[in-house]
């Protein structure tokens, strides 16, 4: 199925989950007369259970819809469907089977207190895979597919595509996996061009010139000091000239995006025309995307003098314009799925890089995908052990499989050493036999941090590691320091704690106080000069960006809205802030949903302040947003879609880096606290780190719980 698909309402329903050439009822539209036995106790089970929380009413809602297709419908298709609606909400693109039948939980992910309700549900259920198969087979509501091809099982009722809202795969393997329809497309579709795009030559018709490549390699990247150690970076830009895609991964401060200038300026140099080559850079959010075209266009500039005149990387910088959201270049269209570009209209671009790849969803991959020529060269950038896109699909993480093992083929490593004089240590050399895929060839991990190699890089390694002893060590250490450390922690003491912090700072380290600071140097009632005003809201917004709270959940005391409520009481009492409504001058927002009218989009942050109109001091709100250099204004009536930003969650924080963050943990976190949530917090401070734990304990839970999302990208990219 194509990755562009229909039109939705702004209120997301049941029927958005399926294909649109599906028909059928509507949700709650399903009379005893037209249920099989059973069906209605089981509903109305799953609806109790998405009343007490442990679904989502639309997870049951799915399963009701399930039963208006199929009158015949079983619990365990009705149980398959709700628990899939559900595993698609926390991010999974499937649901694997087999622990159905062996330890549901390990699936459902449920409290103690809800097993003896699951136990005995459970008990009406197949005891075996192979039941959870026939009943699911035997539905006219799914198509069943098998091999890694995924081809129909010949004979079987079901496996013609009929446009079934549910696809069963590998159902005659041990491992089947169920999926919406549209999930199994995006998941296909993905494979497929990673497929293409890795066997693919770079240019087609177009053989390497490897000693150019060569010359200009050993231009970009001089000899190390110690010459011994592998250049990484080196290997990456060698290994992306000979495809057309290539993923580059690492961990903060190992030079993802140095590299990436320099694999710019290597394409540029190697190119046949250099001024015909059309570049662009696109990041998930706008925030992000700033960031990765500052730093290109830094780096580029810098390597000017490394190209002995014979190329202008000024030029380059000036013909690549702006970095953008992906949501923007690919021309989102509001409350749909379409795109403006699309493998019908594809974009117009030789080569894409795309930073921060973690946040991207399996759905946006796709539309990705389907939109980039096939002659283009795509550069994926990111780190693969950060959390993954808060929508379904884990695409990097998956992408990323091989790359701490490398897994290189001889032909690779003989590549590496003739083109890059890069001799790749035999530990990262595919075994004798090893049939390792084409993607792991085109993909490299950056091993060496140059900016994380104090405490806190210490604390994200061993967190990322799963060695909680020895990040709580590291804390230990850092707080018996006294509060100026690097690394700080408080275990109890409340929302009032973590309040404190905000608004007061700890040893002269970043906070909101910095903030409010700038807040309060507003210029003169009488002061009319835009240019004062203008340095007074910069310095206001990157007053606030030198420090941020973030939380693992977004409800409770210790979630985004009860943090958020906290710190504008603290800073109302202080005189900082005075609330009269929703707007007031220095309210931080962040914007929630993509406004192209407006030129806002998901996750760029603001500030609410006092415009100057027509030459006057003005009273009149606008939410200010800085972006590199560029200060850009949208009055607050306008911005409908937006929340309070004091505190963010951890997903949100992505993409962003503040001088001092402080992670606050709370108890009742469940399955959200996991080591790639603290791993990400963590890095996303550059000078400090203060956490903040509910209760004694969490941080052990969290590293000791690594995340794995349910997804068969793997095994479609193993064709």
């Amino acid at each position: 199925m194509s990755p562009r698909s229909r039109s939705r309402t702004v209120d997301t329903d049941t029927l958005d989950l399926f294909d649109e050439r599906l028909g059928g009822k509507p949700p709650g539209d399903v009379s005893p007369s037209e249920a099989s036995p059973g069906t209605d106790e089981v509903l109305a089970l799953l609806r109790r259970w998405a009343d007490a929380g442990l679904l989502r009413r639309l997870d049951a809602a799915l399963a009701s819809f399930v039963a208006g297709q199929d009158a015949q419908a079983g619990p365990a298709l009705l149980v398959a469907a709700a628990l899939l609606a559900q595993m698609e909400g926390r991010g999974h693109s499937c649901l694997p089977l087999a622990p159905l039948a062996g330890n549901p939980n390990d699936v459902l992910a449920w409290p103690a207190e809800a097993l003896p309700a699951q136990q005995a549900l459970w008990q009406m259920l197949p005891a075996h895979l192979s039941g959870w198969i026939a009943a699911l087979s035997a539905s006219a509501v799914v198509r069943v597919v098998h091999g890694k091809h995924g081809e129909p099982v010949d004979g079987r009722e079901g496996s013609e595509d009929l446009g079934q809202p549910l696809v069963l795969a590998g159902a005659d393997g041990p491992a089947p996996l169920l999926y919406l329809r549209r999930y199994w497309g995006y998941e296909r579709a993905v494979a497929a061009h990673v497929i293409q795009r890795t066997a693919a030559q770079a240019v087609a018709g177009q053989p390497l010139d490897e000693a150019q490549a060569r010359r200009w390699l050993d231009q970009l990247f001089p000899p190390a000091a110690d010459g011994g150690t592998v250049d990484w970076q080196k290997l990456a830009c060698a290994l992306a000239l000979r495809g057309r895609l290539s993923v580059i991964t690492g961990g903060p401060g190992t030079g993802k995006t140095y590299t990436a200038a320099r694999l710019l300026a290597l394409l540029f140099a190697t190119a046949s025309d250099a001024s015909q080559l059309r570049v662009a850079l696109a990041a998930p959010t706008g925030k992000a995307a700033a960031r990765l075209k500052q730093s290109i266009d830094g780096a580029l500039l810098q390597l000017q003098g490394s190209m002995a005149g014979e190329i202008d990387l000024a030029a380059l910088v000036q013909r690549m314009g702006a970095a953008r959201t992906l949501h923007s270049m690919l021309g989102a269209r509001p409350d749909t799925r379409h795109w403006g570009f699309h493998a019908g209209r594809q974009l117009d671009v030789d080569v894409l890089i795309v930073d921060e790849a973690s946040m991207v969803h399996l759905e946006m991959m796709a539309a990705l995908l389907e939109a980039l020529p096939a002659g283009a060269r795509l550069v994926l950038l990111g780190d693969k052990d950060q959390l993954a896109s808060v929508e379904a699909g884990a695409v990097l993480g998956d992408l990323c499989r091989d790359a701490q093992a490398g897994r290189y083929l001889p032909d690779t490593l003989d590549y590496a050493l003739r083109v890059a004089g890069q001799a790749v240590p035999p530990q990262f050399a595919a075994p004798a036999g090893d049939r390792a895929p084409a993607l792991a060839q085109h993909t490299v991990m950056l091993r060496e941090s140059r900016r994380f190699g104090g405490p806190i890089g210490q604390l994200a390694r061993a967190v990322n590691a799963g060695h909680a002893a020895q990040a709580q060590a590291l804390l230990d250490a850092g707080t018996q320091g006294g509060t100026h450390s690097e690394l700080w922690e408080r275990q109890g003491g409340g929302v009032q704690a973590v309040t404190e912090l905000a608004v007061r700072g700890r040893g002269g380290l970043a906070s909101y106080a910095l903030y409010a600071q700038a807040l309060q140097g507003r210029p003169d009632a009488a002061c009319a000069d835009p240019g004062v005003h203008r340095a007074w809201v910069v310095d206001v917004l990157q007053a606030f960006e030198r420090f941020r709270l973030l939380c693992a959940v977004r409800e409770g005391d210790w979630g985004v809205s009860g943090l958020n409520r906290a710190v504008e009481q603290a800073l109302d009492a202080q005189g900082v802030i005075r609330r009269g409504g929703e707007w007031y001058a220095g309210r931080p927002v962040m914007v929630t949903r993509n406004d192209a009218q407006l030129g806002v989009f998901n996750g760029d942050i603001g500030i609410a302040l006092p415009g100057v109109h027509q030459g006057q001091p003005g009273q009149l709100l606008r939410v200010y947003f800085l972006q590199g250099d560029e200060l850009r204004s949208v009055g607050v009536s306008r911005m409908a879609h937006v929340e309070t930003a004091f505190a963010m969650t951890v997903h949100k924080s992505q993409g962003s880096e503040f001088e001092h963050t402080a992670l606050v943990l709370p108890s009742r976190g469940g399955s959200v606290l996991g080591r790639e949530l603290v791993y990400t917090g963590i890095t996303r401070a550059r000078q400090a780190f203060s956490l903040f734990s509910e209760v004694p304990g969490l941080l052990a839970s969290a590293v000791g719980s690594p995340t794995q999302r349910a997804s068969g990208l793997l095994r479609w990219l193993q064709e």
